[in-house]
């Protein structure tokens, strides 16, 4: 996710050009992204952009210019973290319009998300939408199958391999707080969770041993 925010950060303030003109940076996105057919920045480009910056942050995509493709891209996450993806309903929530982009919180009172896409005032921007449009927030995999440490990793540990663990756990839906490779309570209860609805496959104690890695591994590998 981090890597989703570095390289979409690296776009703001990307602007269509007013006119007969078109921003050959917006056109690009398309271009690289494999969604050809389209070669001007009016047509709209929301999950264009977001299709340009999975492909390069290596991670999956919708292959598509429509937004609510999103919604079969990843998995559903209830807890989500900056750089997850955030899908919108456009007219109604029964229609084909909507709006994606990446989630960068909520507003202290929970009414408005702060999104950062394109096609947003014209431009990459980060803007809030009103959290009654939400429709979903999905969180990607990578295109590489996840590869996680071997070592048993149990509360007190610390360092990258606990913050590979921690990002897996969280792809899979389990909230271990912020990936900061201190193997602490937060991550402790996570692991347990993930036992615990293992469907007595695993020994539920908090530690993440051979058993618990290949569950885990194949729990994410295995998202649609």
């Amino acid at each position: 996710m981090e890597k989703i925010l570095r390289v979409a950060t690296d776009e703001l303030g990307v602007r269509e050009i007013v006119g007969d003109e078109h921003n050959p940076r917006i056109v690009n996105y398309a271009q690289e992204a494999g969604i050809t057919w389209i070669n001007d920045d009016e047509t709209p480009w929301c999950s264009v952009f977001m299709n340009w910056v999975a492909h390069k942050a290596k991670f999956q995509r919708s292959n598509s210019a429509a937004a609510r493709s999103w919604l079969k891209v990843g998995f559903e996450v209830t807890n989500p973290e900056p750089g997850d993806i955030v899908i919108y309903w456009r007219e109604s929530r029964t229609s084909k319009k909507g709006h994606v982009g990446i989630f960068m919180g909520y507003s202290k009172d929970h009414s408005r998300i702060y999104t950062l896409g394109g096609n947003q005032n014209n431009s990459v921007s980060i803007s809030a939408y009103d959290a009654n449009q939400l429709l979903a927030f999905r969180r990607l995999s990578k295109i590489t199958p996840l590869r996680l440490s071997t070592d048993v990793l149990r509360r007190g540990d610390k360092g990258p391999k606990v913050v590979k663990l921690q990002d897996a756990l969280k792809m899979a839906n389990f909230n271990c707080g912020t990936s900061d490779g201190n193997f602490g309570a937060k991550t402790e209860d996570a692991v347990t969770h993930l036992q615990e609805q293992s469907n007595g496959a695993l020994i539920v104690n908090g530690i993440f041993n051979k058993e618990t890695r290949l569950h885990l591994r194949d729990l994410v590998n295995g998202q649609p």
